[in-house]
């Protein structure tokens, strides 16, 4: 069996990784990057291969803890941008598609926000002059006050109210080029526009109800159902559009950046089943009611052609005005739900996972068609109704007449005329005892002088009995 010496030297050379090791663990922790050695190439000794080989291994152990220490300092500058990130409040979760404190990027050209300021607020413009006519004609006119003229008036409050508060914030912002205001005018913006809308649909729907019941039961309804349906219709809408503010779903920036409603997008399981509900609440509800309502009365009137000939006259008028007023509100729910349809189209698209696909012009132009129906409702009423058309006409000519008569009367140029002297009518009954009465009148009056006989003679004493005395009334006109 052989022996093998190792000389003491190569222990002594041995130690040398070891210190080198310590010292770059020293270095590490330091947070110095490792010294490179740069060895001369070891001896084909037993002893140096060894050592070599240790040498390699150490190094090898360097260079990874050096991409561990480099990928750490990687990690925490990472984490310490998101944390900054995260605490600014611009840039929170959500912020980016739904906070209105966010940077928003000009989403449009300047001169496409210049014609959507233009169309908004002709919008806005119209809406609140033609609702305005409809209340004014309401409160003139005593015979446009019926159940039905009731629930008009309260779409004709909603939609003024519309232009009032739900336009003017997105007609700002296109002029402005987005969103600029804080987080509550964006709750107040959904909340106000959402409100407004149910109100308008959940009355059109109790329109449709009103002739349902009057062409096909030949039934009538008086104010305390109207007065009772306006009750329930706004604390159905209040109740819908208030459960956001109390946690159940949010409202926030919409994709165009020009306006807020409810946040469609949202995975959370609380705000999905929220949208979902809403959507089948407020608008598959009220516009099933519609299509019953409609489809009823359509059918009831081509069963009264058949029968025309056998009604007498009066029926067949009462029947012809029914049609008449059930083909106005027929009208009127098809307007709304062509302009509200594509709204709630983009709006589910939004909520079953398809934002990607909704573009801010596909965002945009349902939502200022929605707008829009503010504006034609009353334009239905005066040219589909001939009762409001009559109204209408009475009120404009006598507006007409007032300004024609005001111009009359007011002279073009002020005409110099000569002014005569006023000349004072002395009074006397010949006798020289007679006390005598100046009497002075102006160009536009009427004097009646009255003219008495007594004598008043200071020197006699006052008898009892009163004296007669006549009494000459004479009537003056000017000349």
């Amino acid at each position: 069996m052989m022996k093998v010496s190792i000389p003491t030297a190569s222990k002594s050379h041995a130690a040398t990784p070891t210190l080198q090791f310590s010292s770059a663990v020293d270095e590490m922790r330091r947070g110095s990057p490792p010294p490179q050695t740069h060895d001369d190439p070891p001896s084909p000794d037993p002893g140096d291969a060894h050592q070599h080989h240790q040498h390699q291994q150490q190094h090898h152990k360097q260079q990874q803890h050096h991409h561990q220490h480099h990928h750490h300092h990687q990690h925490h500058h990472h984490a310490a941008a998101e944390v900054i990130h995260a605490m600014n409040p611009a840039n929170q979760s959500g912020s980016s598609e739904g906070s209105p404190t966010a940077q928003q990027q000009h989403l449009f050209t300047a001169g496409t926000y210049q014609l959507l300021a233009l169309a908004v607020g002709s919008i806005g413009l119209f809406g609140f002059c033609n609702n305005v006519t409809v209340l004014v004609l309401f409160s003139r006119f005593k015979r446009l006050r019926t159940p039905a003229g009731l629930l008009l008036v309260n779409i004709s409050v909603s939609d003024v109210l519309v232009s009032v508060f739900g336009v003017n914030f997105t007609f700002v912002s296109c002029l402005k080029g987005g969103w600029i205001w804080g987080s509550a005018t964006c709750t107040w913006d959904g909340f106000s526009n959402s409100l407004f809308g149910i109100v308008s649909i959940m009355t059109l729907s109790a329109l449709a109800y009103e002739r349902y019941i009057r062409v096909v039961h030949a039934q009538v309804v008086d104010f305390r159902w109207a007065w009772r349906a306006i009750g329930h219709i706004w604390l159905y809408s209040l109740a819908w559009t208030g459960a956001p503010l109390l946690g159940w779903n949010r409202y926030t920036l919409e994709i165009h950046g020009l306006g807020c409603s409810l946040d469609w997008a949202s995975k959370d399981p609380n705000d999905a089943s929220f949208v979902l509900f809403f959507l089948l609440a407020c608008f598959i509800v009220p516009v099933g009611i519609m299509i019953y309502c409609y489809g009823n009365i359509l059918y009831m009137v081509r069963m009264l052609r058949s029968i025309e000939d056998l009604q007498t006259v009066q029926i067949v008028k009462i029947l012809r005005y029914e049609k008449k007023v059930a083909a106005m509100f027929l009208l009127m729910i098809s307007c709304y739900l062509v302009c509200w349809t594509p709204y709630a189209v983009v709006s589910m698209m939004e909520a079953f996972g398809r934002k990607r696909d909704v573009s801010p012009v596909m965002a945009i132009v349902p939502s200022f068609f929605a707008k829009s129906s503010t504006a034609y409702n009353p334009l239905i009423y005066i040219l589909m109704n001939r009762k409001i058309q009559r109204c209408f006409l009475q009120l404009l000519c006598s507006r007409l007449s007032l300004l024609k008569r005001s111009i009359n009367e007011r002279p073009l140029a002020p005409v110099q005329r000569p002014v005569r002297p006023i000349r004072p009518i002395v009074m006397s009954h010949g006798g020289r005892d007679r006390p005598k009465k100046r009497v002075t009148f102006s160009s536009s009056s009427i004097v009646f002088i009255i003219a008495s006989n007594d004598l008043h003679n200071p020197d006699k004493t006052s008898k009892t009995d009163a004296d007669t005395s006549e009494m000459n009334v004479i009537q003056v006109r000017p000349l």
